[in-house]
This record gives structure tokens, C-alpha cells and sequence, in this order.
């Protein structure tokens, strides 16, 4: 907010100056505005005299003094200073910094929304586990991950549409037949046969006995396809039971079988073929990726008749871009890093804009317990389910642990701390700091005190924790429109925890409700607009605003 208002004045100068021959307008939008990482540096500096130095053969200090020279009429700029061969600090007018809290109050809930993405349409594919098994602690963190990118993008004024990719055929689910075949058999003391690489899980067992339950032997004759399809019905009714728990939707479910049905994936072989990329070698059918760049080419048909992955996948995006979307996000486990690259090249084959697409991978979650890793569940085979982690924890910390990492950082989970009722808790600490401002505006309220959000009342706001504090609400706009451009969320995460340990700061130092009418209605005011950032903020990753705690 504040700072779009310094880089409009900031503009306004290099304009003047390109009018008055000081610079050439060469440098436009190549220089920068940012916020100093050390104290003492100004509240903005601009490193525009340093990039339009290099560009118009000049010294960069000059230009800084003639720039400065300009900024010195800005009213919202209180002092310039250049430091170092020309970097430019801007001092603002420390009363600038108050007039975000009216902006909060007024806008409430939109306070931060943006219109960035302009309407634009953006297909966020996440989740998309195969429904082989209840989804694990991995799925989980796709499934937080990808919905705070469809909550990010949404704010910034994308028309976001969620999928999940349904991977229902293929090996993985032959497979899930005969193990549910198998475990159905074996539980009505038939003779069967379990295969070499079936799922081991108790919850096979578990469709296996609510189909005797059902029918007694009556499916005994059945074949694998039937076993399939009842063991693929029972698991993705519990991966929606689980998302459900964690607030988490979809807009649409595509299954992989239609592209098998309709002819997409013979389409997408004969269109490369037909471009000279498909080769026969071995029995197996080739994708000539070297031809687009990688080091390798990759079999697309097994010799045995069965597609490899490559190509559904390569089919499902080819889909994707026919329904017109301008924006495709995937989110993919780091296990997929080798196979995105072909993907892609055979997007590209087929005369796609592959620059369309854009792929967040994520590292996977260990748990601790004590300190140890945790290892195995006490009921699903070798694997913790989100279920369990929701029933331990919450869906709240759940999601705020998930997000608490860069995507491509490997998560430590821990447990024990995750379930601690203190401020050791990251986030028990910033929704503990929701409820106490909630907690003070009704004490407020109480004892006679309201709002006053006028000029002459915010200018008592004057002590060095509350103008930190002004700064990280004017910051909170950019933040969640930068979260977005960069679909990265856990900014999201790093913001709350920052103004939670300001506002707990400023509150142990300072009384809100003092005997001074004047300034108990100035501090009344930063902490509804406190309130207000923490609500919004917390929403917008898909965790609970507490108002007590």
C-alpha cells in the first residue's frame, strides 16, 4: 500500500528528471524499490541511480544527489539519504505509517486483496494421490500446499479452478484388485493368491469384510476388474472423508480412464509420430525426447501394450490447455523431478505454450515424536495417514506445520510440539496473539472505550513498536500479492509469526487501556487493525481465528 504510493512518487521524479535531460528514460522499470534489511537505512531505498548510471555511462552519485533533489518535494518523504557510490534511503514522515489503519477498518476483509491476476483463469491440479490407499502424511502436505496457492491466487484476483488428477488406470489399480481379491478370499478361507507387489495395508482387509458383510461369498466368482472398481469406490470416499476434515474442495475430477476411453492417448502418439518423435525399439514404444532437448528418450508404450505414465500425463495437459486456461499450476512430490521435464517436451511437441505451466515441487514430511522419527502407524501398514495426524493434532496445526517451509524444504514435523498449548507452539503463538486482541477489544468495549481512527488521535501513536507494527500491516497488501506471483504461501506463514512476535513485544511493554483517553483510543485502533490482518491472514491459509483460547 505504502510502498506502491513511494514507487508512484519515485516514478514521478525519474520522469521529471528524463524531462529536465538529467538521465535518459532508458532505466524505466529496471530499478527497484525495497524495504532496507538493516536499521538506520531509511524506511525505502532505491537502487535506481546505480542501475541508470550503468545504462547512460554516468556516476552513479550524481545522479543519486539529483534524484534526491527531486524526492526532497514528495510530501510523504520526510528526508533522503545516499549512502555507499548511490544508494538512495527515504525517510518517511513517521505519522505516513498510521494511515493504513483507516484503509483496514474500511476494507475489513479485502484488506490485502488484490486484482493482480486481472480475472485471469488458473487451473491449480493438486492432491491427485492414486485412490490405492488412505492418503499419507506426503499427500497431505500437496493437499495444504495447493489449496493455500488456490487461496493466495484467489485473493490476487485469479479465476482459480481446483482439480484432482484421478489416476484410475493403469498397473497401480490392476494391482488393487487382485490384493482386495486376494484379502476377500483369504477372509472367507478360499484358496487364493496374494500378488508379489500388493497393497499390505489393513484397510484392504477392512473393503475385504464390508464386502462379506455385504454379500457373504456372493463376489467370489467376481473378477479383478470388479474387486477393482469396489476397492477404488471404498478408498476415494475415505480420501474425501480426510479432505473434508481439513476444509479442503475441488471444483472437478478428472479420471485418467477417459483419456484411455476416448482415444486421447492414440491421439497424442500418432501426433508425435506423425512429427517423426515416436520410434519402435525392443517391442517398446519411444518418445524421441533428445529431439526436445533431454539427455534421453523415454519409452511412452511397454512393450507389453501398457502406457507408461509419460503419456497420460503428456495427454492430461494437452487437455488442460483445449479448456483454455491461461495459468496451469501442478503440485508434484520431488519424486516426480525427473518425468516433469518429458512431460513438458511432449507439451511442447505438440505446439504448446509449456511456458503456461508452472510446477511447484515439495520435499516430503518426517515425524518426530520425542525426538525420534516416527517411522510406522499403529494401524495402516508403513505409513501415517493424514486421519491419524488430524486426530493428534488438529487440522490447524496440520496445515500451519505444512506450510511453515519453503516447498522445497524437507519438513520436520513435530509432533510434541505441535500439540503444546504454549507459545512454543508457532501456531499457538500467532492465534493466541488473535484471541488476545479479540480479548482486549471487548474489555474496550466494556469500560467505554471505541475507535477513534482520526488524524490528530493516530499521531499519539509514536513509540518505536507501534510504528514497527504500522509498517508490518501496510506491508501485509504486497506480501499476500508477492505469495501469489511467486506461489509461495509459507510467506503467508513467516508474516503471521513476524507480526505475532511484534504485537506480543508491543503488548508486554505497553498498556492498550491506559488512564489517557486520547491514546487508549489511538492504541484501541492498531489493535482492531491488528485483529483484523490476523483474521484475514490466518483465513487465507484455511486456519481457525480463535477469539478465545
Amino acid at each position: 500500500m505504502i510502498k506502491s504510493q513511494i514507487k508512484a512518487a519515485v516514478e514521478r521524479c525519474f520522469v521529471e528528471g528524463v524531462r529536465r535531460g538529467l538521465w535518459s528514460g532508458a532505466a524505466e522499470g529496471r530499478y527497484t524499490i525495497e524495504v532496507p534489511k538493516r536499521e538506520g537505512q531509511g524506511d525505502f531505498a532505491t537502487n535506481f541511480a546505480m542501475v541508470a548510471a550503468g545504462i547512460d555511462k554516468r556516476k552513479p552519485r550524481d545522479l543519486a544527489v539529483s534524484m534526491a533533489e527531486l524526492l526532497g518535494s514528495e510530501p510523504m518523504i520526510a528526508r533522503v539519504e545516499i549512502a555507499g557510490p548511490g544508494f538512495i534511503n527515504l525517510f518517511l514522515d513517521s505519522t505516513i505509517w498510521a494511515t493504513v489503519l483507516p484503509l483496514i477498518h474500511a476494507q475489513d476483509k479485502q484488506f490485502g486483496c488484490n486484482n493482480a491476476g486481472g480475472g485471469r483463469r488458473v487451473l491449480v491440479e493438486f492432491v491427485s494421490a492414486n485412490p490405492t490407499g488412505p492418503l499419507s502424511v506426503g499427500h497431505g502436505r500437496n493437499a495444504v500446499l495447493g489449496d493455500a496457492i488456490a487461496r493466495v491466487l484467489a485473493a490476487s484476483g485469479y479465476a482459480v479452478w481446483r482439480e484432482y488428477y484421478f489416476n484410475d488406470a493403469g498397473r497401480q489399480m490392476r494391482v488393487l484388485g487382485e490384493s482386495t481379491r486376494a484379502r476377500y478370499l483369504e477372509l472367507l478361507g478360499l484358496p487364493n493368491v496374494f500378488p508379489e507387489d500388493g497393497y499390505q495395508g489393513d484397510y484392504i482387509y477392512d473393503i475385504a469384510r464390508s464386502m462379506i458383510a455385504e454379500a457373504g461369498d456372493g463376489f467370489k466368482e467376481a473378477e479383478v476388474a470388479f474387486f477393482k472398481d469396489r476397492a477404488q469406490q471404498a478408498i476415494f470416499a475415505d480420501i474425501d472423508a480426510t479432505l473434508e476434515r481439513i476444509d479442503i474442495g475441488f471444483d472437478s475430477y478428472f479420471n485418467e480412464h477417459t483419456l484411455y476411453e476416448d482415444g486421447r492417448i492414440h491421439e497424442v502418439v500418432d501426433a508425435l509420430r506423425a512429427k517423426g518423435l515416436v520410434y519402435e525399439k525392443e517391442g517398446a514404444t519411444w518418445f524421441k525426447t533428445t529431439e526436445m532437448g533431454q539427455e534421453q528418450d523415454r519409452v511412452i508404450i511397454k512393450s507389453s501394450g501398457e502406457p507408461t505414465y509419460r503419456l497420460p500425463d503428456i495427454a492430461y495437459h494437452c487437455d488442460k490447455f483445449k479448456r483454455n486456461y491461461d495459468w496451469m499450476v501442478n503440485v508434484f512430490g520431488s519424486d516426480h523431478i525427473a518425468t516433469v521435464p518429458d512431460v513438458m517436451a511432449g507439451v511442447r511437441a505438440l505446439g504448446y505454450d509449456d511456458s503456461r505451466i508452472t510446477v511447484v515441487l515439495y520435499q516430503f514430511v518426517t515425524l518426530l515424536r520425542d525426538g525420534k522419527q516416527v517411522k510406522m502407524s499403529t494401524r495402516k501398514a508403513t505409513f501415517v495417514t493424514v486421519d491419524e495426524l488430524v486426530e493428534e493434532v488438529g487440522p490447524d496445526a496440520l496445515r500451519f506445520f505444512f506450510l511453515m517451509r519453503k516447498p522445497d524444504s524437507l519438513i520436520e514435523f513435530d509432533l510434541d510440539l505441535a500439540k503444546k498449548q504454549s507459545q512454543e507452539n508457532p501456531v499457538y503463538y500467532v492465534q493466541y496473539a488473535h484471541a488476545r486482541l479479540c480479548s482486549i477489544e471487548k474489555m474496550a468495549s466494556g469500560q467505554g472505550y471505541a475507535v477513534d481512527l482520526t488524524e490528530q488521535t493516530l499521531k499519539r501513536l509514536v513509540e518505536a513498536e507501534e510504528h514497527a507494527l504500522l509498517k508490518t500491516l501496510a506491508d501485509y497488501p504486497a506480501m499476500v500479492a508477492g505469495a501469489a506471483a511467486d506461489l509461495a504461501p509459507h510467506r503467508v506463514v513467516f508474516y503471521l509469526m513476524e507480526l505475532a512476535a511484534q504485537f506480543h513485544g508491543f503488548y508486554n511493554r505497553h498498556k492498550v487501556l491506559t488512564g489517557d483517553r486520547e491514546l487508549t483510543a489511538a492504541r484501541l485502533a492498531l489493535c482492531c487493525g491488528l485483529q483484523r490482518v490476523f483474521r484475514n491472514g490466518l483465513h487465507l491459509i484455511g486456519l481457525t481465528a480463535p477469539e478465545s483460547m
